[in-house]
């Protein structure tokens, strides 16, 4: 045998090669796209998002679902800064399009970018400024010999839509649910008193009854951000209840887009979570929330500052975790390749 052939092998010239740095925060799955991808026009993130979703949906296809990628899988196209001050913008993506803004994401990017030398490191602390569909994100990465620890980002203001909603759901009747924006809006529910066995034995339960949630909310009422119409959809819902280790606040385990899991504790979900809690009364500033996944991974959460978005009242969220480095790969994507495109197998 002659493996070293393998190595050296390359496509034919019509193939589409795409370079990506695969990667896990807290489970979650994030691969992030370095090499291969088509200029993106627009003069803000949202344009940009726009353009993908008008014409690049094929190439999200390809990288996200299955045989490339999985029903859970979720990624970013890295891009040039649209802000004077910022250092680079990203796009989400996932198996159902291309979402506002990803907290698990923006932890993983920051230690992409630090870790490979796409962006230099700068002594025991780097500041990065990300540009998002939902705006600018400050990330801060505590950096131990040239190597990234814990991430910190500063979230966009995180707002309460409104507390104690209800919406009939078939097969589950009446569920009550908070309403709150972190980057993305999430219907927040209590699981145990939704008679869901917690934590769920089993996730393809919670999977359904999200996907119920969902619709049944998306049915029900309009959802309108204050200042961006497109920001205005429901992303997800996070099922909430008591954590496994006692030195946690909550367990989430947020079910969005077409019924992914996410496997992190969820950085937007976790973002609207704390300005539920302090639109209660329950969470104050400089005070710190720890907020276990499905897995057991952990995000430490705070706000400093509040503010206020179209007329509501917000916070401003500090966001804490770690992420890994798992791989790197080039896809290739074979234009006569009936299932090249993308499939999705539940």
């Amino acid at each position: 045998m002659h493996l070293d052939r393998a190595m050296s092998w390359g496509p034919p010239p019509d193939w589409l090669a795409v370079d990506v740095i695969d990667s896990h925060t807290g489970g979650e799955p994030f691969r992030l796209v370095v090499g291969g991808l088509p200029e993106i026009p627009g003069e803000t993130v949202l344009e940009m998002r726009r353009f993908a979703r008008e014409n690049l949906d094929w190439l999200r296809r390809a990288l996200m679902l299955e045989p490339r990628g999985h029903a859970d899988m979720y990624g970013g196209w890295l891009g040039a800064p649209v802000s004077p001050d910022s250092d680079l913008s990203v796009l989400f993506l996932h198996n159902e399009g291309f979402s506002t803004m990803c907290g698990h994401g923006i932890i993983a990017l920051s230690k992409i970018v630090l870790d490979t030398g796409i962006l230099p490191i700068n002594g025991n602390a780097t500041i990065l400024r990300i540009d998002t569909p939902a705006g600018q994100i400050v990330s801060n990465s505590t950096t131990v010999a040239g190597r990234v620890g814990e991430v910190r980002f500063t979230n966009v203001p995180s707002f309460v839509d409104s507390l104690d909603n209800v919406v009939f759901v078939e097969s589950l009747g009446h569920v009550r649910y908070d309403l709150a924006f972190g980057g993305a809006y999430y219907a927040y529910v209590d699981a145990p008193a939704l008679g869901i066995v917690w934590p769920p034995a089993r996730l393809s339960e919670l999977i359904d009854a999200g996907r119920l949630i969902k619709k049944a909310i998306e049915d029900d009422r309009p959802i309108i951000h204050p200042e961006q119409a497109e920001l205005g959809f429901l992303y997800g819902v996070i099922f909430t209840g008591h954590p496994l280790d006692p030195s946690n606040d909550y367990r989430n385990v947020c079910v969005f887009a077409d019924g992914e899991v996410d496997r992190s504790p969820t950085g937007t979900g976790v973002s609207g979570r704390i300005a539920i809690d302090a639109a209660r009364g329950g969470f104050r500033a400089d005070e710190v929330m720890r907020i276990e996944s499905v897995v057991g991974s952990v995000f430490e959460a705070s706000y400093k500052e509040t503010t206020t978005i179209g007329g509501y009242q917000a916070v401003v969220p500090v966001i804490g975790g770690t992420a890994s480095i798992t791989g790197r790969s080039t896809y290739w994507i074979d234009p006569e390749d009936q299932l090249g495109a993308g499939f999705l197998i539940r």
